[in-house]
């Protein structure tokens, strides 16, 4: 019998997540998730993640604590404003510091540690907020420090860090996810939990993730408490 690859997944418990959560089993690899409690406001993702964890039927799901909130300096972290007036141009205060960085160093330790050579990572570069480590020279910047970091590397493996949602629209994403078969009521966007459980529906991850539904043409089963 052969044996299947393994595949690390950065499992925030968003949508774009959860889809390549689906794309990884799709690919038929064992899939290993990581989730990281970072101390994020929105915690209530972390129950997201275990629930697409379960579905997806991953190999183990590490919840790993690292709590950045002790560094600041993000609206996700610290005591500040969530932004509600819509996507800008600049980067907004909702990026964390080198979060992606930090995450997918994490992943590349997992990976080595599991002998999977697959990293997968739900980031976008076209329906996103602006943040810099979403970019594809960023992925692959990553790519080449991971053959030079390791052992694995230094012993010829490669390592694959895919995006396979980089140059997909929200809508798409959207999509993707009713084409899997996954139901993307389990998962969490939301930057600034209402009480009752409920999306906020007006910071830049409830706008971005309505607005996508609305142009797949396909139902929302996101619980919004306002319209954008």
């Amino acid at each position: 019998m052969t044996q299947r690859s393994k595949a690390i997944v950065l499992l925030s418990g968003g949508l774009d997540s959860m889809v390549c959560a689906g794309l990884a089993r799709e690919a038929g690899h064992d899939v290993h998730a990581l989730t990281i409690d970072y101390h994020q406001r929105h915690r209530i993702e972390l129950d997201a993640a275990k629930r697409i964890a379960e579905t997806v039927g991953v190999a183990d799901h590490v919840v790993l604590p690292l709590d950045l909130s002790v560094f600041g300096g993000s609206a996700l972290t610290d005591d500040i404003d969530v932004p509600k007036d819509g996507v800008g141009e600049d980067i907004p205060v909702t990026y964390v510091p080198a979060r992606n960085t930090v995450f997918l160093s994490l992943c590349l330790a997992f990976a080595e540690a599991r002998g999977a050579r697959d990293i997968y990572i739900g980031v976008n570069s076209l329906d996103y907020s602006g943040y810099p480590d979403c970019r594809p020279q960023f992925i692959s910047a990553f790519q080449q420090l991971a053959t030079l970091a390791t052992k694995a590397g230094d012993e010829g493996e490669t390592f694959r860090i895919n995006a396979p949602l980089q140059e997909m629209t929200k809508a798409d994403i959207a999509l993707e996810a009713q084409r899997l078969g996954l139901d993307a009521g389990m998962s969490w966007s939301c930057y600034d939990p209402a009480p009752g459980g409920l999306h906020c529906g007006t910071c830049d991850s409830c706008r971005l993730r309505r607005a996508g539904y609305e142009q797949a043409g396909i139902p929302d089963p996101t619980r919004y408490a306002a319209a954008p």
